[in-house]
């Protein structure tokens, strides 16, 4: 289930250094908006120990109780808050496990910490989350570790900022942040990067592109748009210095179209000091939806 459908299930990466705190804070948020569970996901990546042979044995045999009970410990927290909750440990690549937890469990959504510091962080990025964006059938939302700190905290009533790009996952990204303006009561804030032919043509880049994309204006929702010269990623990082949003929403396209493996996205996501929503066209979104109901139409 998306955002648009109604979300229903989010699934958290949790860790054991609380790097996962800022995930799980908006996780929380998101689960008691939309009458969500929470799916604990927790992954020992036995490659993260294999050029570390002074590990002792004792320690490694002992990761999986100490998992367990730092995830026992946040459902325990998150059922007194009145939100239903599951918990998984499984070893293999992080990033594999959370895309295997999330088909389980028809996800609409996971969740991944970030160190923060420098926005998510390219190295942390490539690791997890960046293939997380590339392989999971649902959302994924990346939160710095820091996002609520300091200079970049979001300001009460922060606007939802939509990353206007054109690919196959516009419509449902619109769709996403037009739920997320209206679940939480904010404004959407949608900023376009012009390109040098478009600024030479000297057209209205707001009202064609916001027509061009379905967002409509007057409704239930208060739109602005924002027309920044430049790259994408520089106009985003211009829109969260200016506005202080709550939340960046940008579609995601599954193969890159710029050079390097990682795209638009990948950008945003490194230079981002506010949540990142990454969300994949509705095909992907369908795709999981008929392939978690196929196994019950066969029984």
């Amino acid at each position: 289930m998306s955002f648009a459908t109604g979300l229903k299930t989010i699934v958290v990466a949790t860790d054991l250094n609380g790097q996962s705190e800022a995930a799980l804070e908006y996780a929380r948020k998101l689960a008691k908006y939309y009458g969500a569970r929470i799916v604990l996901a927790h992954g020992l990546d036995p490659l993260e120990y294999a050029a570390v042979d002074a590990v002792p044995g004792r320690v490694l045999n002992g990761l999986p109780d100490e998992a367990r009970a730092v995830v026992d410990k946040l459902a325990g927290d998150l059922l007194r808050e009145g939100i239903h909750s599951h918990s998984e440990i499984r070893q293999g690549a992080v990033a594999q496990m959370l895309v295997d937890v999330a088909k389980q469990y028809e996800a609409g959504l996971i969740v991944v910490g970030t160190k923060g510091l420098e926005g998510a962080g390219p190295v942390v990025v490539g690791a997890i989350a960046e293939q997380l964006v590339r392989l999971a059938p649902c959302a994924v939302l990346a939160v710095a570790a820091d996002w609520n700190a300091g200079q970049f905290r979001p300001t009460p009533g922060g606007p939802v900022l939509l990353a206007m790009e054109r690919n196959e996952a516009t419509a449902e990204a619109v769709a996403t942040a037009y739920s997320l303006a209206k679940t939480f009561e904010r404004p959407l804030l949608v900023v376009h990067a012009r390109g040098e032919a478009e600024a030479a043509a000297v057209t209205d880049p707001c009202g064609s592109a916001l027509e061009e994309f379905g967002i409509e204006t007057g409704g239930d929702v208060p739109v602005r748009c924002m027309v920044k010269d430049g790259t994408p990623e520089d106009a985003v990082a211009e829109a969260i210095v200016e506005n202080h949003p709550c939340i960046l929403v940008a579609g995601v396209k599954r193969a890159s179209g710029t050079p390097g493996p990682h795209g638009t996205v990948f950008g945003l996501l490194t230079c981002s000091r506010v949540p990142v929503l990454c969300v994949p066209p509705q095909k992907a979104v369908e795709r999981q939806e008929q392939q978690a109901a196929a196994p019950a139409a066969a029984s």
